[in-house]
């Protein structure tokens, strides 16, 4: 089990990485997914806790950082094995995943169903402002990307994330009304 040393090691390593991403995909975000990944393995308890913690910690560095991940938990004189097992459920943490191993679903549907049901929306929103989108853009991209996509594995995050989707599909009937309105009443 890991001590409160390790995971403030582990969250201490991290803080560089997380400072130089958006306000969406920052430490809270790390934070948010592992809030949601806590609740599962509530239902599981067979998982490995301290595998699920670093997995939702490296969730967003592991694909381009895995050998200075790999070599900062064999510093900390987590075992190869282990490691091999975090950064499995790192990688199933994305969301286009499919995750073979519980503490992979337990992460990559803690990932998904992050920020509860008006979140897709919201993170979407806040990040294509950051990246300089236009509503429609943006609304573009919720369609094409988000809408109707993913899924999660486990029975409670299966029903959360399709709560998510409902207000997404909800949301994008009534925004296109309202963007179609205006064109018209500016045409």
């Amino acid at each position: 089990m890991f001590d409160e040393k390790v995971k403030k090691e582990i969250r201490e390593f991290l803080n560089p990485f997380y400072d130089r991403k958006d306000m969406m995909h920052g430490i809270k975000h790390v934070e948010r997914i592992f809030k949601e990944a806590d609740n599962l393995l509530l239902k599981y308890p067979q998982a490995d806790k301290d595998v699920v913690f670093a997995a939702c910690y490296f969730h967003g560095i592991v694909y381009n950082n895995e050998a200075i991940i790999r070599s900062f938990l064999k510093g900390l004189n987590i075992n190869e094995e282990q490691i091999d097992r975090i950064v499995t459920a790192a990688f199933d943490s994305q969301v286009k995943s499919i995750p073979e191993t519980l503490e992979g679903k337990i992460t990559h549907d803690a990932h998904m169903i992050e920020g509860g049901k008006t979140f897709l929306v919201v993170k979407s929103l806040v990040t294509g402002t950051a990246r300089g989108q236009s509503l429609e853009e943006t609304i573009e991209y919720l369609n094409t990307n988000i809408l109707n996509k993913g899924q999660c594995y486990l029975d409670e995050a299966i029903v959360k994330y399709l709560k998510k989707q409902e207000y997404l599909k909800d949301f994008m009937e009534s925004i296109l009304v309202e963007l179609n309105n205006s064109r018209l009443q500016s045409k």
